[in-house]
């Protein structure tokens, strides 16, 4: 017996203007269809073709038959004392994914954290969401399928009062190693048809993966953000083991590259997290504030947020306070990032979701806690 090939619709969620453009002029029509689909779907929050009434009916009727609009599936929606809310979200093959939104400036920023990955394809040894392994690569429409279900939450998108105003590639995963669907979400991000942000609004944030940051700046200039965590590779080889492969001078080489390609003048965010007794010292500091020198750039101390078994302790609030104080008395701009929703692990390395761990990392650090426990 043979069964009819049954031919997927395309899921238009996380089509870019251009590729919407070319998904239209496929179908025999206008290229200014894509923009009008895409108003809905971003700007509207609408996955209903028959409820996009500047269409024809006709075109209705095909696209019900050739595309659909599919977004993750909301499995949780919580919300923190502290106002942050957290969202985790089925994807394709059963996978969970979490995304945080974090609101500051008595609401008037609200920073959606994005993830990139199931899971995280490295395995920094100071994060949790590393230690869950790694299944795959979101597609582009699971990426921006996260900022749709965001402002969806609030109702329709209105541009006055954006549900989101800012996003940070900051969730799960590394977004540079999923360079073919992060960005063209993120060209979703700035599109006016899409959600019309800012490119300074769009932060992607890197373990330093240096071919990909050199890529992204021929293609894009959103704003950078490289987690460091030490001053020297020796140290940084433990936390970021991809500091093997890519060390520091090279990373921040590539790093001054992205920058001379903008167009505008452009700071570097360093994402340092403070561990106690391991890079937190006066020491730490000075060495810190020599390796960035004059680098356009400003650090932003987080300190540790812990979880079991992970060998790290947060540092006190005063040893925090010390720290910034030394690199503020060194020349560099430092803000202590405050902790948000960890009283629903939306902290950040917090996020774990629910991963098919297909590298197997997860079950040896399982192991090595039982044996340490033995």
């Amino acid at each position: 017996m043979t069964l009819d090939t049954v031919t997927p619709r395309t899921n238009l969620l996380g089509l870019t203007r251009e590729e919407m453009e070319t998904f239209f002029v496929s179908l025999g029509e206008k290229k200014f269809r894509a923009a009008q689909v895409m108003k809905w779907i971003h700007h509207e929050g609408c996955d209903d073709f028959e409820s996009m009434t500047n269409l024809s009916k006709a075109l209705r009727t095909r696209l019900e038959e050739l595309a659909e609009v599919r977004g993750p599936r909301v499995v949780y929606e919580g919300a923190s004392q502290d106002g942050t809310r957290k969202w985790v979200l089925e994807v394709e093959d059963g996978s969970y994914v979490e995304t945080v939104l974090i609101p500051a400036e008595g609401g008037k920023r609200r920073t959606l954290c994005v993830s990139s990955q199931v899971g995280c394809s490295l395995d920094c040894s100071f994060c949790s969401t590393g230690k869950q392994g790694f299944q795959r690569n979101l597609t582009s429409a699971e990426v921006i399928g996260q900022v749709w279900v965001a402002s969806n939450s609030f109702g329709a998108r209105r541009d006055t009062n954006r549900p989101v105003t800012n996003v940070v590639m900051m969730g799960m995963g590394e977004p540079l190693m999923n360079y073919n669907a992060v960005v063209p979400a993120m060209k979703l991000m700035l599109d006016d048809n899409g959600y019309g942000l800012s490119k300074r609004r769009v932060t992607l944030s890197t373990s330093g993966v240096v071919p990909m940051i050199d890529k992204l700046g021929d293609e894009l200039d959103v704003s950078l953000a490289i987690s460091l965590h030490a001053a020297n590779d020796e140290l940084r080889n433990e936390l970021v083991p991809l500091n093997r492969k890519y060390n520091i001078a090279t990373l921040l080489d590539s790093c001054r590259r992205y920058l001379d390609k903008c167009d505008d003048t452009r700071m570097l965010t360093i994402e340092y997290t403070l561990m106690k007794d391991v890079n937190d010292q006066q020491l730490h500091a000075q060495e810190l504030a020599t390796l960035l020198g004059d680098l356009p750039c400003k650090i932003n101390l987080i300190p540790f947020n812990p979880f079991p078994h992970s060998g790290y302790e947060k540092p006190s609030r005063n040893q925090v306070m010390r720290f910034q104080h030394w690199l503020e008395e060194l020349g560099h701009t430092a803000p202590v990032r405050m902790t948000r929703g960890d009283d629903i692990d939306a902290a950040c390395g917090q996020l774990v979701g629910r991963v098919k761990d297909r590298t197997k990392r997860h079950e040896r650090y399982i192991q090595s806690i039982q044996i340490d426990a033995d």
